[in-house]
């Protein structure tokens, strides 16, 4: 496994293609396939994107649009996966890409909906010279943006009465997650590990607004205070032991086979609060780095560990 740089890692993250490995049982139950939504219809405009008729024939270049898809019952209608597409397993998973997306590649499907993070190789001009309807679903930000996100899937599969059902059962699982959090003196500290050359994430990103819901305190937010690492800062060692976090969360156990014993044996790291007491946790790839249905499971593997430390 080559190692990975700053850039590569925050364009990773954008396109929520960092899976390697396998994937976490499934916990959000997906809609009936049955077919499109009693209340769906069309013609349908999301954005300045208009649908017709109900896409028969979708291709998902991003893992986290797979995700939403079949969370939402449009797993029939889908006929190809990019190759970091791992979950469900039932993702008809292709060898396209998402990093170098191909338009002859693509348009050989015969799709009438692609669904990407990131506009790579100006892919959505070369679909839309061969009238292929394409939609961006970037990296989100907040919570709110993967509730919208699962709005206009769900409206332009035809499937918008799952997709209200799917983020109304995420509001009450996350709410009901953060409602149970205890009440501290002093908000414990963490680290959370992109890869073993330090880089991480701070509270402005995505992932980094999950440990906020979840009471935590970044030490990672000073390295980037001016925003010019796009909220992926680069550490040093010397900075995480100063900093003496109450947990490290590795979200590059897949990639990059790091472990609590990998992490346990760093010279200097037996002096951190988070290995003194055992406060590594280890975390799925491939669901730390995407912003779909599964975002709860992520933050309910966070309060977990962290509820174990007495208020």
């Amino acid at each position: 496994m080559s190692r990975r740089t700053p850039r590569f890692f925050t364009a990773a993250l954008a396109v929520a293609a960092l899976a390697l490995g396998g994937c976490a049982e499934k916990t959000t139950d997906s809609p009936a396939d049955d077919g499109a939504s009693s209340a769906a219809t069309f013609p349908v405009t999301v954005g300045s994107l208009t649908l017709d008729e109900q896409p028969e024939k979708i291709i998902s270049l991003s893992p986290t649009a797979t995700e939403m898809l079949f969370a939402i019952g449009a797993g029939p209608q889908v006929v190809a996966v990019d190759d970091n597409s791992n979950y469900p397993a039932e993702a008809p998973r292709t060898d396209l890409s998402g990093f170098q997306p191909n338009a002859e590649a693509i348009a050989a499907h015969n799709p009438d909906l692609v669904l990407l993070a990131d506009d790579r190789n100006k892919i959505v001009d070369q679909l839309t010279t061969l009238k292929i309807p394409v939609f961006l679903i970037p990296a989100a930000v907040t919570l709110d943006d993967t509730y919208r996100q699962f709005t206009e899937v769900g409206s332009l599969t035809g499937h918008p009465t799952e997709a209200a059902d799917v983020v109304s059962q995420m509001r009450d699982d996350i709410a009901e997650l953060v409602a149970d959090l205890p009440e501290r003196a002093e908000k414990l500290t963490y680290f959370h590990e992109l890869s073993p050359e330090l880089y991480t994430a701070t509270s402005k990103t995505f992932i980094g607004s999950l440990y906020a819901l979840a009471g935590l305190e970044n030490i990672a937010d000073p390295a980037d205070a001016d925003g010019a690492s796009g909220g992926y800062p680069q550490l040093s060692e010397e900075i995480i032991v100063q900093a003496n976090p109450d947990f490290v969360f590795l979200a590059d156990t897949k990639c990059c086979q790091q472990s609590v014993a990998s992490v346990q044996a760093r010279p200097g790291w037996a002096t951190i609060t988070a290995v003194q007491e055992g406060q590594v946790v280890a975390l799925d790839d491939d669901i730390a780095s995407r912003w779909g249905p599964r975002v709860v499971d992520l933050l309910r593997t966070i309060i977990e560990a962290t509820a174990k430390v007495p208020a």
